[in-house]
């Protein structure tokens, strides 16, 4: 039997703001006696995270990481070990959107971008396999994304990463469900997190003059998606409650989705239109239909 939440050690990735954040604080809140471990690169912004758990009773450790950095992934495991002596659930969510159409995006670019999103829940899913088959069992919880199964232009290797995510996540619930390991995806849609904000300042790193471009009109529309989604966005608190729900399952789900809508808008994009009728709908909706040849 795995142990109740309030006596476990999880770690979070991404923990310094949004999903991470609200997940660690709902975590500290609900479970009283629950042992965290934060990561995310700005450790100021950890810090402040950690002491909102721990005035509701958490123990926290803080371990600043960018996961993008060869290594950083094992010693974020090596430290948590280090401090509490085991791992119970790991939700890796660290992560961010690359935006820009394939064909500008710089090498460089769409190699962080896999970095973050998907090895660096490989390496960590890795490492801690060991410890929870030595334990008896645990949950890893792996955040992807609608766009990891619906896959939107201007935003390709985002979804691309998140498409992968979603493949590793199948094989290794496979893999390790003899050892009593569940794996669990989390589908977020749009959230009102730093994410428009980040993905745009790696936009503007990745493509300097986008008006300069044969995208330009995508370009134009791309910089009015938050207000075009508004509607659809969730808080990080709300997406937080969902990963508690698969937390808390005696038996989890494989798939959660976090979205207004996502179940359908999932089954309609996939299963139910033509894919021609598909791709006219999200041409259309970033601008793609408005780019002359």
């Amino acid at each position: 039997m795995p142990l109740p939440l309030s006596d476990q050690v999880i770690v979070i990735t991404g923990a310094s703001a949004g999903i991470g954040a609200a997940v660690a604080q709902q975590l500290a809140q609900r479970f009283v006696g629950v042992r965290l471990v934060l990561s995310a690169r700005r450790r100021d912004r950890l810090a402040q995270v950690a002491e909102r758990c721990e005035k509701t009773g958490a123990e926290v450790r803080v371990i600043s990481a960018d996961l993008a950095v060869a290594g950083q992934a094992e010693a974020l495991v090596a430290g948590a070990i280090a401090h509490f002596g085991r791992i119970d659930t790991l939700i890796n969510n660290a992560g961010y959107g690359q935006m820009g159409p394939i064909e500008l995006l710089p090498t460089a670019a769409i190699e962080r971008q896999f970095a973050v999103n998907v090895l660096a829940p490989i390496v960590l899913s890795r490492a801690v396999i060991p410890i929870l088959r030595q334990q008896g069992g645990g949950r890893i919880i792996n955040i992807s994304s609608i766009a990891g199964t619906v896959a939107f232009p201007l935003v390709g290797a985002y979804s691309a990463s998140k498409f992968a995510l979603e493949g590793f996540s199948d094989a290794l619930r496979r893999e390790v469900e003899p050892f009593n390991i569940q794996v669990v995806v989390i589908q977020p849609g749009p959230v009102q997190t730093e994410f428009v904000a980040v993905a745009e300042a790696y936009l503007a790193e990745a493509i300097s003059d986008p008006a300069s471009t044969p995208y330009r009109p995508a370009f134009e529309t791309l910089a009015g998606l938050d207000q075009k989604i508004a509607r659809q966005m969730w808080s990080g608190d709300r997406v937080a409650t969902v990963i508690l729900k698969a937390l808390v399952a005696p038996r989890p789900r494989p798939r959660y989705t976090a979205a207004t809508g996502g179940d359908l808008l999932v089954f309609l994009m996939t299963k139910l239109l033509p894919t021609r009728i598909v791709d006219r709908f999200w041409q259309r909706f970033y601008g793609i239909d408005q780019i002359k040849p």
